[in-house]
């Protein structure tokens, strides 16, 4: 409700943020559904660690999917690897499906493959709609020039998202390098999950939003 109030256009739902998000309860999709306006993604994501699932932890993934779906959701964000950090296009291509006509974000699963550029070919061959990235760096203003490849190579088959440790101080920095046109930020760098200080995270919200409205951004 406070990204809401702060201006941001699109919220991502996780359950426990300090292990880079998992799926999120049927309550609490219900919750949220009932009170943000904004569209809703949510995270498809049994479990932390790697994203080489078994079986039973992709079913888990459709079951959740299936779930959002009925909650109202308005997208949902998942990535999937193969053992030798490749995009699993085969399984994710399975997952599309069981998200249509939901819009697809490949997270930052994306981060952790061997060659960013030939899995941007490969997430796009599944028909995500977004990727979530850093550029492979650790964090996106360190992989401001990662990012604008990616934006280069994708051109109009998918949107990058530029995340991980952007914050109003530097979204500013990372728009005018990267050449994206949408964000992803939790605001971990200036406050740690969890906290209760809402009125400073609706600040921090604004404050980002109103530094891409900058005119020499527009320029």
């Amino acid at each position: 409700m406070a990204a809401e109030r702060g201006g941001a256009h699109r919220v991502e739902l996780c359950a426990k943020l300090a292990v880079g998000g998992l799926t999120p309860g049927e309550e609490l999709m219900r919750q949220v559904r009932g009170q943000v306006q904004l569209p809703i993604f949510a995270m498809i994501r049994p479990r932390a660690g790697d994203f080489v699932y078994s079986v039973a932890e992709f079913e888990r993934m459709r079951s959740a999917i299936e779930n959002a779906k009925r909650l109202g959701m308005d997208g949902v964000v998942f990535g999937l690897l193969t053992k030798d950090r490749r995009i699993d296009v085969l399984r994710t291509k399975e997952l599309m499906e069981d998200a249509r006509p939901l819009p697809v974000t490949f997270h930052r699963a994306f981060d952790a493959c061997v060659d960013l550029l030939k899995s941007l070919e490969d997430v796009i061959k599944t028909g995500a709609a977004r990727i979530l990235t850093s550029g492979g760096a650790p964090n996106a203003p360190e992989g401001v020039y990662s990012l604008a490849n990616l934006v280069a190579q994708a051109r109009e088959r998918a949107i990058i998202v530029p995340g991980s440790g952007i914050n109003a101080g530097n979204i500013l920095l990372v728009a005018q390098k990267s050449n994206a046109c949408e964000f992803h930020s939790g605001l971990g760098t200036q406050l740690p999950y969890g906290s209760k200080n809402y009125l400073r995270f609706e600040n921090e919200v604004r404050r980002m939003a109103s530094a891409l409205a900058e005119p020499q951004l527009k320029g």
